[in-house]
């Protein structure tokens, strides 16, 4: 009748299409979930210096210095969908170069069964916050948000802002002793 490859290959064909099917609907019954939640961000020590950028151009740049407080629970991101969350805190303003600057200051990655509620006092900066001029110093618009990309084991990686903001201003003089 048939041989042992027809078959086979019937049997190989038919399971990959219900795999298909059943990662779509996976996909599916999570894609129109609402994944915001609010949090709480505040500043603490705030700096910010005009040194020279080695890895550029030697020109003097500003450098801001900040801590930080974050507190928010991400419980409820998690679904049988979500494998694991990368967070992370960006700030945005304006300079009088550049209409929208944004710089990611730190990052952290949450597994499926970690502690989701997150609660950090006096946190420093991972990353530098660099400006590529002299638009930090005085500037009193600059707004601190969570942000993180959901990593699903079927489907889309959506980037959520969080609920919730902080706006602070760097002071209008540079520091002088060193952080």
């Amino acid at each position: 009748m048939h041989t042992v490859l027809t078959r086979g290959n019937a049997t190989v064909a038919y399971t990959l299409s219900v795999l298909a099917c059943l990662t779509f609907c996976c996909f599916i019954s999570t894609v129109f979930l609402d994944y915001r939640v609010p949090s709480n961000i505040n500043t603490g020590k705030i700096l910010v210096k005009n040194v020279p950028d080695y890895g550029a151009s030697r020109e003097k740049h500003d450098l801001g210095f900040i801590t930080f407080d974050l507190e928010t629970n991400l419980s409820t991101l998690f679904n049988w969908n979500v494998k694991q969350l990368f967070l992370f805190l960006t700030a945005e303003y304006r300079t009088n170069n550049n209409h929208l600057n944004e710089v990611v200051l730190w990052d952290k990655i949450i597994l499926r069964g970690e502690n989701t509620a997150l609660d950090f006092k006096n946190i420093n900066t991972k990353y530098y916050f660099w400006d590529d001029g002299n638009g930090l110093r005085n500037n009193k618009n600059i707004t601190l948000y969570l942000s993180w990309n959901i990593i699903p084991n079927a489907g889309l990686l959506p980037t959520v802002k969080s609920i919730g903001s902080h706006v602070f201003g760097f002071p209008s003089e540079y520091a002088a002793a060193p952080i």
